[in-house]
């Protein structure tokens, strides 16, 4: 069994719209108008346990939302969700021990009291043994490189260690799925590398399940074995990066570096010319004719060195979200 399955898994908001003026107003109190905003449309998803999960969409996609209803902190408008053989909406506490939601803009430990305090509220609130509490919270502690933080207010931490305190309190009953939502946002390339480095070691040593909604794309790249990808409630792709790279970018780009200057319009004849000319030039060629455009462009150039590159994959996504929704 899958720990985390959906079919056709929906949730719809409605709000109340308002016309300008005083006479708008009134209508709003005496008979307002329902508008219904449909934010996840019949969503399916299959993963596995143990898994690395990448879930990717644009913002207001609906990641955040499909989150919350797997989490149990929302209640969907309709299909079906499992997550270890429960129904996460029903909220049992056999499920809500055995799951964490990590969210970038939220917090669960107290602002004014040490991050150590609030390890020991939730120790009691998932009843953590004495023995396992310690063994846990030292380990995690030592891997994010915590001890001289523990006795310090959340307020005082800097936004990046807030950040792995809050790791270590959504782990420290050793939870069996972790959803992660925006865990490095706003850290510095640092923080976030160190965290990367620890949720893979967790996920390796603890073979737990981990979903991931991230902007940064080397989050996703260092971290998951394959991705969902969302957009207007939608999923729109669902595999591998390797599999969305060649899917939705038909191009590579050769990276040629000339021993001697090379006009670009003789360049452009074997394909769109990126940036300026000078030592090094690159060009755009179709993914089907990469082998032959290079060897056309060895012969008839002088090149000392070249390479070829994917597209990077932040410009594949950009692609991918700016396109009309269903279009190929």
């Amino acid at each position: 069994m899958a720990a985390v399955e959906t079919r056709e898994l929906r949730k719809v908001y409605y709000s109340n719209k308002k016309e300008p003026g005083a006479l708008g107003a009134l209508k709003m109190l005496v008979k307002p108008d329902k508008v219904a905003t449909e934010a996840v449309k019949g969503v399916d998803l299959s993963i596995e346990q143990g898994e690395f999960v990448g879930f990717l969409g644009p913002n207001g996609a609906g990641k955040t939302t499909t989150l919350k209803m797997l989490s149990g902190i929302l209640y969907p408008s309709g299909g079906e969700a499992t997550v270890l053989g429960f129904t996460p909406w029903q909220r049992k506490p056999e499920m809500l021990r055995q799951i964490s939601l990590v969210m970038g803009n939220k917090m669960q430990l107290w602002w004014d009291l040490p991050a150590w305090d609030g390890f020991l509220v939730l120790k009691e609130l998932y009843e953590v043994s004495d023995s396992t509490f310690k063994k846990r919270v030292d380990h995690l502690v030592d891997a994010l490189q915590l001890s001289d933080k523990m006795h310090v207010q959340v307020r005082k931490l800097s936004l990046g260690e807030r950040m792995k305190c809050e790791l270590v309190a959504a782990l420290l009953y050793t939870p069996r799925v972790v959803f992660l939502d925006e865990p490095t946002l706003g850290l510095d390339v640092v923080s976030q590398k160190r965290i990367r480095d620890f949720l893979r070691e967790l996920n390796r040593e603890d073979e737990c399940t981990m979903i991931l909604t991230s902007h940064y794309m080397q989050d996703v790249q260092e971290l998951c074995q394959r991705v969902v990808v969302i957009d207007h409630g939608q999923i729109v792709f669902r595999g591998t990066l390797d599999q969305l790279s060649s899917r939705f970018s038909d191009i590579r780009r050769v990276r040629l570096t000339l021993a001697q200057p090379v006009a670009e319009t003789d360049l452009m004849r074997y394909g769109r010319v990126i940036g300026d000319v000078g030592e090094v030039a690159v060009i755009e060629v179709p993914r089907s004719e990469t082998a032959q455009a290079t060897a056309a462009m060895l012969q008839a150039f002088p090149v000392s060195d070249v390479a070829i590159e994917e597209v990077e994959m932040e410009e594949i996504m950009r692609d991918l979200f700016t396109r009309a929704p269903g279009s190929e």
